[in-house]
């Protein structure tokens, strides 16, 4: 179940108010609006699509919108509901045999991920071969998420070079007309203004969007771990209690630490049914 992840946009506005309280708690009004530079901000983000435009196709780039959206949503799993489903199933194939799950397959199962694996299960496939197939999917996932992701690391490549060239030109502004000292002083800080957007941008938007979005590859990548595992455990006629204890080792995954995880589902996954 998908639902919007408020942790994105608070981040994301408790980054500002923490920068716009900084410069306001130390200079006031007056440089909170000194902070507002159009030019500055036309620099940083037209220099960061032009980048992009050059650097990805079109197709790649109509797909930014849904990413981003993506990085405001999150998916909820029930892995304990994931479980029971994978004991009734394995309860009604040792009964009635593997045949008789296909008929109620889509009214007994939500995820297609799963409904694949049973049904690849169903039509007599080893369970290496099952395994090697629903890999497969899990991979092409992964690549397909890291490509869409990829756009946005980019941006956030992209954003503080181009806030440095926004700093340049206004500097070379700034040093053709040295005859009034007393700019030069206003003059420095609008040229350091364009490096700090471009440096916001990638820091508070880019780059931990782009972190948020691989953490949730990773764990989709695991859930999916999980359903290849119930699916062989149902193909092969595992017993139901079994099957079910062993998925509940990876429900007590999620209290343990990232790497350990990692390192432990990979070792799990590796030994078979």
């Amino acid at each position: 179940m998908k639902k919007l992840d408020m942790l994105t946009p608070v981040g994301l506005i408790l980054g500002l108010v923490v920068v716009g309280s900084a410069i306001y708690l130390n200079a006031g009004t007056d440089a909170v609006i000194l902070f507002m530079q159009l030019a500055s901000v036309f620099i940083v983000f037209g220099g960061v699509a032009a980048a992009l435009l050059v650097n990805f196709s079109g197709k790649e780039l109509m797909r930014l919108p849904t990413i981003v959206k993506q990085g405001f949503r999150r998916h909820e799993y029930d892995l304990q509901a994931l479980s029971e489903t994978f004991v009734m199933l394995s309860k009604k194939a040792r009964k009635e045999g593997l045949l008789a799950l296909e008929p109620q397959l889509d009214e007994d199962v939500e995820d297609p991920f799963i409904r694949k694996g049973v049904r690849l299960a169903v039509d007599g496939l080893e369970p290496e071969m099952i395994k090697d197939i629903l890999m497969a999917e899990v991979v092409s996932m992964e690549e397909r998420h890291r490509r869409g992701r990829r756009v946005i690391e980019r941006a956030g490549d992209y954003a503080p070079a181009w806030g440095m060239v926004g700093t340049l030109v206004a500097l070379v502004i700034m040093l053709n007309d040295l005859d009034d000292p007393a700019t030069l002083g206003p003059s420095m800080a609008l040229a350091m203004l364009t490096t700090l957007y471009g440096v916001i941008l990638a820091s508070l938007f880019c780059n931990p969007l782009a972190g948020k979005l691989e953490n949730k590859t990773e764990t989709e990548a695991f859930v999916n771990q999980i359903m290849i595992e119930g699916v062989i455990g149902v193909q092969s006629g595992q017993n139901p209690q079994i099957l079910e204890e062993k998925l509940r080792a990876f429900i007590r995954e999620k209290r343990k630490p990232e790497y350990e995880v990692a390192q432990e589902t990979a070792a799990f996954v590796s030994q078979g049914p």
